[in-house]
Order: C-alpha cells, then structure tokens, then sequence
C-alpha cells in the first residue's frame, strides 16, 4: 500500500483537530470513529501535532457567570512610536502575566492584529473595575506605547471555541426584553 501524501497526512490531521477542539476530553476511540480512522493512527497523529507545536494545550470551556467572572474584550491602538529592545522582551516574556494573575483576572488570548486596533486581549474578570484596573497597568507598562484602549464587556456567548452555548435558548430573553 503507498504511503500517504503530505497532503493527505494534512487533511487527516486537520479532521483530528477539529474533532479535539470540539471536545479535547474525548477518548481517542471515538474521535478515530468519527474520522474514520484507527485508535494508532489518531494517537501517533496526536502525538505529533504536541510535539510539533501544533497543539499548544487543551483547555475546557467554562460558563463564567457560574463562577463570578464575566468576559471582556480590550481593543488596543499603539502610538507610532518604534518598539524599543526592552518593550518587545517584555512582550515576549510576557511579564505583565505576574502583575494581571496576583488580580484575579485570567488572560484567555491576547493577539496582534491588522485593522482599526493593533491589539486585542480576551480577558475574563469579576468586574470592570478590574479590567480598568488591568488597562492601567497596560498603560504603565506600555510606556507611551498605547494611544487608545476600548473595553467591551460580553453581555451573552453564544458560541465559545466552536462550542454552543448550552443556554442558548435565554438569548431569545435578551432579544425580547429589548
């Protein structure tokens, strides 16, 4: 039997990702069922998207008003002035995480972006205060760096990570209310 194609290896995996991102938990006898493929072949694929980076992690989609967060959406626009050395290692090191965690905020993305915004950080928090909070210390760390932040709070998550909402079905409350 020839062995399979670059691109069919690719179009393999791409049936596995989809299966983990629907439901990182699920046991790999079943997501080889839906894909059509063996327990070996979906483990050794697995495997290699870990150790290729490719899957970065698994995460579990949680219902934030069950445990007192609520999720926020900071748009970011920088200043045309030139990054220095020291503000990209920053960045990269990600050292506002120490100051952010020691808050009680969780940082779900943060991601550079073309648009209107240079930045967007998805950040889940007990209230705006503290998102205020988190965009001043943004700004201080930032120094001079940052022109414009809006902050956004999510009002209903309709879908998370390809992931509906269970509750669903209180969106038509939102609506009618209006």
């Amino acid at each position: 039997m020839p062995k399979a194609t670059r691109e069919q290896i690719t179009n393999d995996e791409k049936k596995i990702l989809w299966e983990l991102q629907k439901n990182s938990k699920e046991n790999v006898e079943k997501i080889a069922k839906r894909c059509g493929f063996s327990r070996q072949k979906i483990w050794r694929a697995i495997k290699r998207l870990e150790k290729d980076k490719t899957i970065w992690g698994y995460h579990a989609v949680v219902d934030d008003n069950k445990i007192g967060l609520q999720q926020y959406f900071v748009l970011i626009k920088r200043t045309n002035k030139a990054f220095s050395k020291e503000h990209i290692d920053s960045i990269v090191k990600r050292e506002v995480e120490s100051e952010i965690a020691k808050m009680g905020i969780i940082i779900e993305n943060v991601s550079y972006v073309h648009g209107e915004f240079d930045g967007i950080n998805i950040i889940r928090a007990s209230n705006v205060i503290q998102v205020k909070k988190y965009c001043e210390i943004l700004n201080e760390l930032s120094k001079g760096y940052i022109s414009d932040m809006i902050i956004l709070e999510e009002l209903f998550p309709i879908e998370k990570n390809g992931i509906i909402n269970p509750n669903i079905e209180e969106l038509k409350d939102i609506f009618l209310t209006e």
